[in-house]
């Protein structure tokens, strides 16, 4: 079975240079066959070049943000939610497991250089496959069966990846929000690489940049995904010219950007957008005093009265988009925490569902959230073709008595002299729930929660602390609970990557050890002990073998099945909605959006590029 990821509608329609009028020589150069936004046909108006905005971030690491916001990647999302060429000019696929690359004849990179099938060879055989610079191997999304591809150069524009099975990860992988990166720009890397630079003049660079080796060097100068080198050529709309650390990154038109609008008009739009460090406390009153011209990250619902406040006065506007996750704050019960007594106690579903049950989400959707939410699970939501009530709803009830009659049934049914819960060990149920303490939004839900626990006989306490931190804890069992948000993919569609529903990575925090054990195939970790856990993993291999949207979506069906039944995780509401301020000259931006990671990384599915100043 063949199948073409070509054009869809006039979008993405590919026409030569000489058939286009009004582009000016003096914009640089996209490609001969560049990727047409026909404005009219998306509900945008055609904009006029020039100007700058300003966007607040807090931290560092922060910078990776606009390759997400950017939206700009190899395959992309169309409307549908449909895999569609982007910085390609198409993707030839055969049984799932062939997959031909077709480059825009002409593409440049930002420094004016080509983009050719030389990037893609140079990424396999010097970036991916060399020991020093890729440790740990290929990544999973290249591996079936635990092989990589054959990878082939057919020309300068066309290159082959071609597996022994099915690889559904693969342009999924491409079109995320974090995207994988198969590509890096050779004719710049090169000067860093030991195999084609001069050894004495590779380590002159090592000292100077004060790493210990050429790897490090060359890690650090081709970083994609967090832009920090400004010397770094880029496909994306907009280029770092800042190096850190610094208060204020200045990103620049990339005058080679691939997208042109429907009259000739090279995007994007905006000249510049300028990146304000501050600290994530104080970024809803800045963002309310005038200071960001789009705003969403680091802005809650509790912030939206006070920014409606302050839009009149500093001519801005203040839209609610519903977030795209499974659930906007979710409880991780830790079923491979160190403690052997708490272990089995989380392993144990009748407690897991009584810790849900226990919840009553209908005073936090109004004490929180101004009755404005979901009541309901973790789970994919209404929006997505994978959605069932069932799910949704799976253990969501606020059912005191019921919750009760689990925890007497799981063995917990001996209690203090204060009325609270004893462990076999005749410990009392004390449960520590450690947030990253970035909001006051988890601490008010988890105070209502607190509450609610010690009906059932069981006392909580939240513990903040730094998100790195208490990624570090999780992966080494030492968080009984932690808070986290829902699915990512709250949107899904059978293509979609099911990863978030099994154990595949050390950092879930329901079951670190066993995701651990999945990522190192058996070193390190533990394999799953619980069979409905080994289920999820065989249906996840099931999806990653599956050739026909049927087989993927009779996997996720089922693994959605088991995931909300065996409450893995603690979702609380879903649907909030989130604020996004921007600045009253600032076109195209939707009024109607969905915020979320994936599929939509925040602003980029709606195509940033296009977004314009209109005059003062």
């Amino acid at each position: 079975m063949k199948k073409l990821f070509t054009a869809f509608a006039a979008t993405i329609a590919i026409t030569s240079m000489s058939a286009l009028i009004g582009l000016s020589t003096a914009m640089a150069a996209p490609p001969d066959e560049p990727r047409i936004i026909d404005m009219e046909a998306i509900g945008k108006s055609v904009g006029q070049r020039g100007g700058s905005i300003r966007i607040l971030m807090a931290k560092p690491k922060d910078i990776r943000m606009m390759v997400i916001y950017s939206g700009a990647r190899l395959v992309t999302y169309d409307d549908s939610f449909k895999l569609a060429p982007d910085i390609l000019k198409s993707v030839d696929v055969v049984e799932g497991r062939i997959f031909t690359l077709r480059i825009r004849k002409g593409h440049k990179w930002s420094d004016g250089q080509p983009f050719t099938s030389e990037d893609f060879r140079y990424y396999w055989e010097d970036v991916a496959n060399n020991k020093e610079l890729s440790r740990g191997g290929l990544s999973n999304k290249l591996l079936v069966n635990g092989k990589g591809p054959k990878f082939e150069v057919l020309d300068e524009l066309t290159v082959r990846y071609t597996w022994e099975s099915a690889n559904p990860l693969f342009l999924t992988a491409l079109a995320g929000a974090r995207p994988l990166y198969i590509y890096k720009p050779a004719h710049y890397m090169k000067q860093f690489h030991a195999k084609y630079q001069d050894k004495a003049v590779l380590d002159k660079m090592v000292a100077d940049n004060n790493v210990q080796k050429w790897s490090s060097l060359h890690i650090r100068k081709g970083r994609q995904y967090r832009p920090e080198n400004p010397d770094m050529p880029t496909l994306q709309p907009w280029m770092n010219t800042t190096s850190p650390p610094s208060e204020r990154y200045v990103f620049k038109r990339n005058p080679n950007f691939h997208r042109i609008d429907n009259k000739g008009t090279q995007l994007p739009y905006l000249d510049e957008v300028i990146m304000n460090m501050s600290s994530s406390a104080i970024i809803p009153a800045k963002t309310g005093g005038g200071e960001s011209d789009l705003q969403a990250r680091y802005l809650r619902f509790d912030n939206y009265a006070f920014l409606k406040k302050g839009a009149q006065t500093h001519k801005y506007k203040v839209y609610l988009w519903p977030n795209g996750k499974g659930s906007q704050m979710t409880i991780l019960p830790n079923m491979n925490v160190t403690d052997p007594v708490w272990r089995k106690v989380m392993q144990d579903v009748r407690v897991r569902r009584a810790l849900s049950l226990g919840i009553n989400r209908s005073e936090i959707n109004e004490a929180i959230y101004f009755g404005l939410a979901k009541e309901t699970g973790n789970s994919v939501l209404p929006s997505s073709p994978l959605y069932k009530e069932k799910y949704a709803l799976a253990w969501a009830d606020y059912d005191v008595d019921k919750a009760n009659e689990l925890l007497d049934a799981a063995g917990l049914d001996q209690r203090s002299a204060d009325d609270i819960r004893l462990l076999p060990d005749g410990r009392e149920m004390v449960i520590t729930v450690e947030t990253a303490g970035e909001s006051t939004e988890e601490t008010d839900v988890l105070q209502l929660i607190t509450e609610h626990w010690l009906e059932l006989g069981i006392k909580l306490f939240s513990k903040p602390t730094q998100r790195d931190i208490l990624r570090r804890r999780i992966t080494n069992g030492d968080t009984l609970m932690s808070v986290w948000s829902g699915l990512n993919r709250g949107l899904a569609t059978p293509d979609m990557n099911p990863e978030e529903l099994a154990p595949i990575s050390p950092l879930q925090g329901t079951w670190p050890k066993w995701g651990q054990y999945y990522e190192t195939k058996g070193v390190a970790g533990e394999p799953p002990s619980l069979p409905e856990v080994i289920r999820l993993s065989e249906l996840y291999q099931v999806w990653r073998n599956a050739t026909s949207i049927e087989g993927q979506t009779k996997a996720w069906d089922e693994m959605l099945s088991i995931f909300t039944d065996q409450v893995y995780t603690i979702g609380i509401v879903s649907g909030t909605l989130q604020p996004v301020v921007v600045n009253g000259r600032l076109r195209n931006v939707p009024t109607e959006g969905i915020y979320s990671f994936e599929p939509t990384a925040y602003f980029g599915h709606y195509l940033p590029d296009t977004f314009w100043l209109a005059p003062k």
